[in-house]
């Protein structure tokens, strides 16, 4: 965990260096992931160069795109106010809660690009006596990427209120570990720390559902149904005044979506190629072949995230609409 937090925070801090958010008249654009398959179309258009493709298309061929894996909706949302990126990708609650806090803040104020990945999250344990939330207690220790900020701690949340009652929501979160995924399935599989339990996306989830000793105990489907994941965002300032790039990385994330679609084992295949923690083949086209699994720019239940925040008051400004919480780019699409 040291090591991945240390190299995490270095990438922010070079990150930071690098200088204030790009303008108009920039050659650069710095662009941030994470680890799991949900990512799956940034790894497909960093591969393929496919922003490269498409700012070239509208004016700009000389543009310098450069990737970084961050983990954690706290660190991402560190570095989109600081100013060290210029779009970012993570968990939709992580988003929100950004969105949330700078609405009405013209230097920060942020706003959705589109859905990246949509699918299923499992909590995984190595506890045999836990079958259900209810038979966690206080010696576990579930392991999520930002405690309370990502994605699989929003989801914590929503399923506890679903089990516990809506004013028990925050009832897991005590027992809940900020670790980056590939440290927590390395917890998991070895079984000599603290952390027991792990939320966690694919390929992660996959790895530890083949593992002795470890068993599924929710899917974030039973919970939510099938919603976006994974989303990508940017400043307003940005945007305002960089419109073509941003709509140049909208037509990129079309290319991409409908890449993975028509070539699941080519795009396996370049996600292996980028990707931290390598995954057979074989596993990728698994978890690619599941249904719960699928890739759109369309927001899916972007709502039903902020109107849970919103209810339990981590959100103080709700949205009328899921566009008001997106670029005008992608508003006449039949979204959630």
């Amino acid at each position: 965990m040291t090591r991945v937090m240390a190299l995490l925070g270095g990438v922010l801090g070079a990150l930071v260096v690098a200088g204030p958010a790009a303008n108009a008249e920039t050659n650069e654009l710095r662009i941030s992931m994470g680890f799991g398959i949900h990512y799956l179309p940034m790894y497909v258009m960093q591969s393929l160069k496919l922003v490269e493709k498409h700012a070239a298309s509208a004016g700009f061929p000389d543009l310098k795109v450069g990737y970084r894996v961050i983990d954690g909706g706290n660190i991402i949302n560190d570095a989109m106010l600081s100013g060290a990126l210029d779009i970012a990708s993570g968990g939709v609650p992580g988003f929100l809660t950004l969105w949330d806090k700078t609405k009405g803040l013209p230097q920060n104020e942020v706003l959705g690009i589109g859905a990246v990945g949509s699918g299923s999250v499992w909590l995984m344990t190595r506890n045999p006596n836990v079958k259900t939330l209810a038979d966690f207690t206080d010696k576990d220790r579930i392991a999520v990427p930002g405690i309370k900020t990502s994605y699989v701690a929003m989801v914590l949340e929503m399923a506890a209120a679903q089990a516990f009652g809506p004013e028990n929501y925050a009832k897991l979160d005590p027992l809940t570990v900020g670790i980056p995924h590939p440290d927590a399935l390395a917890a998991m599989l070895l079984g000599k720390t603290e952390i027991d339990s792990h939320f966690c996306s694919p390929p992660f989830n996959y790895i530890e559902s083949d593992a002795p000793g470890i068993h599924r105990v929710i899917n974030s489907v039973d919970v939510l149904g099938k919603q976006t994941v994974i989303m990508a965002y940017v400043t307003k300032r940005f945007r305002d005044a960089n419109p073509k790039l941003t709509a140049a990385f909208v037509a990129a994330l079309d290319e991409a979506t409908a890449y993975v679609a028509g070539h699941k084992s080519d795009a396996a295949r370049l996600y292996n190629t980028l990707a931290t923690v390598k995954t057979k083949d074989a596993d990728l086209m698994r978890i690619l072949e599941d249904p719960d699994t699928h890739f759109t720019i369309v927001p899916e239940g972007a709502m039903e995230y902020a109107t849970f925040m919103n209810r339990i008051g981590t959100m103080k400004n709700a949205p009328a609409s899921w566009r008001d919480l997106f670029v005008p780019d992608i508003a006449d699409r039949p979204g959630s």
